[in-house]
């Protein structure tokens, strides 16, 4: 059992986090919000349809809450579905144009600010993703040995 603790981040790991929890909350809150909320509805509310928009954001939430450096870096492609939903609501619904900058600002904050946590993080705690480079290298002298 291993009962060493990971090292403090440092105050720019801290920052990139913010930024990343900011664009993260920012989108939860934002997405039922204007699909739901603010538009005027033809019809009753469908509670199921009410979650659609903020399933996939629940998919990291386990990991961001427990602080996990790789869920923070896969997060990044949820956060595409939301810069496309945003860049095409951008195009067809021009009459929407204040929530669709806002939607596309929290998704370039969670973007940005998972991807250079993940980094600065993943950095602090000596975690590093292989070369393919080193693999070939790697190969290359499992098939010498076999020879």
């Amino acid at each position: 059992m291993n009962t060493a603790q990971p090292p403090a981040k440092k105050p720019i790991t801290v920052k990139f986090q913010r930024i990343a929890l900011i664009g993260y909350i920012g989108l939860l809150v934002l997405m039922p919000l204007w699909m739901y909320f603010l538009p005027p509805q033809e019809g009753p509310l469908d509670v199921m349809s009410l979650f659609v928009p903020i399933i996939p954001l629940l998919l990291p939430l386990r990991g961001i809450i427990k602080d996990n450096t790789y869920t923070y870096a896969w997060a990044n492609f949820v956060v595409m579905l939301y810069f496309i939903h945003g860049l095409t609501m951008l195009w067809v619904a021009p009459d929407e144009l204040i929530w669709v900058l806002l939607e596309l600002l929290f998704a370039s904050f969670m973007f940005i600010g998972c991807t250079y946590y993940a980094r600065h993080r993943g950095q602090e705690l000596g975690l590093k993703i292989r070369k393919l480079k080193e693999d070939l290298a790697d190969e290359k002298a499992a098939n010498e040995l076999h020879k």
